[in-house]
């Protein structure tokens, strides 16, 4: 088992990476410490301010096996089904896991055990979505991958999350391209296709989306925003998750609020107010659509080594309700978890929005979801019967009005 590992790092408006520190694992708790050549670099940045400020010394994490930071950079619920099935049910350490997941994974860290001459392995070129697709399906299934499926499978294994995915470099754009599961009871990939071109009519910043039928599937292909072209090379942006931005571990995320958000952005962002009023708009949105899929690592923040942004919006799904009643994954206002724009209204003025604005927002995007709902169906391919389910118990539900 690998007990030490070296961190790389793209730094603001670079294109090649260097070592920025190394982990060294003992009993699976990975300690930090900064290369001393990096803390000598001018255009050095923290990982973290709070929990990794650019100083000589050993920082262990407060809780868990790594640093959040180091965290985000990890293989999430599919990545680690995929590197677990590849090591044949072997036990990866957390450590494992980090080295494991393949070198394009999301935001600007890499994890590797070679101190120098970093090189930037390809995915297995011959690998088609198509082959991806089946891949993926074999996993879920229990099925033996060929060894060239799995090695292009894992190229995908660094992206959050717990549904089939991998990624695809398209000409010159990058793409996350996610698969319907064979466990979906109704169509999860056109639903989240519905669900972000709405929110983009809705003043929610998203990123390019396009949905595709391959060997008779769903695909939704979302444009990576972690990654910028600039004269014909790939620049990587930072990025932290929610989870990482409230200092909370994977055990702590329920207890992940919308108004813990609003505040770090009040504290730390670039663009406040404006961040804090896009994350209320976020909210209230996937309150009305459904979203209860909402937690702390479906939020993100660029970081530029001065101040945090928030990311466009992603992991927007209509959720089908058993009843009536749901809850957010973070807690919105004075009731907690509540889905109700009672609730989300209750502590608006958290997010520099005065009252009558933060009613203005929720009436103007219950009027778009209202008029566009068929709309963006229809865009998404759905059928009638697909759409009126949707309807009927999730979208703009009674329940949110109580």
């Amino acid at each position: 088992m690998t007990s030490e590992a070296y961190i790389w790092i793209w730094l603001p408006g670079e294109h090649e990476p260097v070592i920025c520190g190394k982990l060294q694992s003992e009993m699976n708790i990975c300690n930090f410490v900064y290369g001393r050549s990096y803390l000598e670099r001018q255009n050095a940045i923290a990982l973290d301010p709070r929990e990794l400020p650019l100083q000589d010394r050993v920082f262990s994490p407060s809780f868990g096996e790594t640093h959040s930071v180091i965290r985000d950079a990890a293989p999430d619920a599919w990545g680690r089904r995929v590197l677990t099935y590849k090591s044949e049910g072997q036990a990866l350490s957390e450590l494992d896991y980090l080295l494991a997941a393949g070198r394009d994974r999301i935001g600007a860290l890499d994890v590797r055990t070679e101190s120098s001459g970093y090189t930037v392995t390809q995915p297995d070129q011959s690998a088609s979505i198509e082959d991806l697709m089946n891949a993926s399906e074999m996993v879920e299934i229990g099925e033996p991958l060929p060894e060239s499926l799995g090695n292009a499978l894992l190229h995908g294994s660094s992206v959050g999350g717990a549904r089939p995915k991998s990624l695809l470099t398209d000409a010159d754009q990058k793409w996350i391209a996610k698969f319907s599961s064979t466990t979906d009871h109704y169509p999860v990939i056109k639903s989240e296709y519905a669900a972000m071109w709405l929110a983009g009519k809705c003043g929610i910043q998203i990123p390019d989306i396009k949905i595709e039928k391959i060997l008779g599937k769903d695909v939704l292909l979302v444009k990576r925003f972690d990654r910028e072209g600039i004269n014909n090379r790939w620049h990587r942006r930072f990025m932290i998750s929610g989870l990482t931005a409230l200092q909370l571990h994977e055990t702590e995320a329920p207890l992940a609020s919308y108004t813990e958000l609003a505040s770090f952005i009040r504290r730390s962002g670039e663009h406040y107010p404006a961040d804090t009023k896009q994350l209320f708009r976020r909210m209230i949105f996937n309150i009305l659509i459904g979203n209860t899929d909402d937690h702390a690592r479906n939020h993100a923040f660029f970081w530029d080594g001065n101040h945090y942004t928030l990311t466009p919006a992603y992991d927007i799904c209509p959720m089908l309700r058993a009843g009536q009643t749901a809850n957010q994954a973070m807690v919105v206002g004075e009731n907690g978890r509540e889905s109700t724009i009672r609730n989300a209204l209750s502590l608006s003025h958290l997010f520099s929005i005065t009252v009558p604005e933060a009613q203005t927002v929720q009436e103007e995007i219950v009027q778009i979801i209202q008029e566009r709902w068929d709309e963006a169906a229809d865009f998404a391919g759905m059928t009638k019967k697909e759409s009126a389910l949707l309807k009927r118990s999730t979208i703009l539900s009674p329940a949110c009005f109580y």
